[in-house]
């Protein structure tokens, strides 16, 4: 009998095994009771890990935890987004304003429909773009990397309207939206499930075009020379 070949599953080590749970323990914890609300020892509990210093170990600190996970999700909401961009770019070099807002927002939402790990980091950490400092926001777009470069190009581009100030301003607005709209989707009982959830998206992704190519009124032109 001749064995068929089987591609094995990429095997991950030990440690990366030990910061994947740490940092999952977490996500849950956190969507069930509040990020503010955890505690070093629970978060190690919830991950199996016995050893009190796991997390002082693998992360140094819970801010280098929290920077750990924003980064790994960051990574795969990047991976998602230049997919989406190929498929578009290939039927068409050039794409209309609601296609780049669909690339701004369907990544995440795809990811949260089909993984449920990734539904409970919106769920847990999808409300902290809406009220953190620029610097934060501004980092997590960093995170996202050529993707979030190449999109940044390609909206640039469909809205000559706006100032150089003014479109970051916008963006800013944008990514902060667009979070908290995604974490309040997150709450629901049947959240990213079925047609309330696909009207849901479609409704968000009409809601960031019109709030991107708003034209400048005369009032934000007259306190932006003052």
């Amino acid at each position: 009998m001749t064995r068929s070949k089987i591609k094995d599953a990429p095997k991950i080590s030990r440690r990366e095994a030990t910061q994947t749970a740490i940092m999952r323990s977490v996500e849950c914890l956190a969507a069930e009771n509040g990020l503010e609300n955890i505690s070093i020892r629970e978060i190690l509990a919830r991950a199996g890990q016995k050893n009190e210093s796991a997390l002082q170990y693998h992360f140094k600190n819970l801010s280098g935890l929290l920077a750990a996970i924003r980064h790994a999700r960051a990574q795969e909401v990047a991976a998602r987004r230049q997919q989406y961009l190929e498929v578009l770019l290939a039927q068409s070099p050039e794409l209309n304003l609601r296609q780049i807002c669909s690339v701004m927002v369907m990544p995440a939402f795809d990811l949260a429909k089909t993984t449920p790990g990734f539904k409970t980091y919106i769920q847990a950490f999808g409300h902290e773009l809406m009220t953190a400092d620029r610097e934060l926001v501004e980092a997590h777009t960093r995170a996202l990397g050529d993707s979030a470069f190449e999109t940044g190009v390609l909206l640039q581009k469909a809205l000559p309207h706006l100032d150089r100030a003014t479109y970051h301003t916008r963006v800013e607005h944008a990514v902060r939206f667009v979070s908290a709209a995604m974490n309040q989707h997150a709450q629901q009982p049947r959240a990213f499930k079925g047609k309330s959830a696909d009207i849901f998206v479609q409704n968000l992704i009409d809601a960031l075009e019109g709030l991107l190519k708003a034209p400048v009124s005369a009032e934000t032109r007259a306190a932006a020379e003052k």
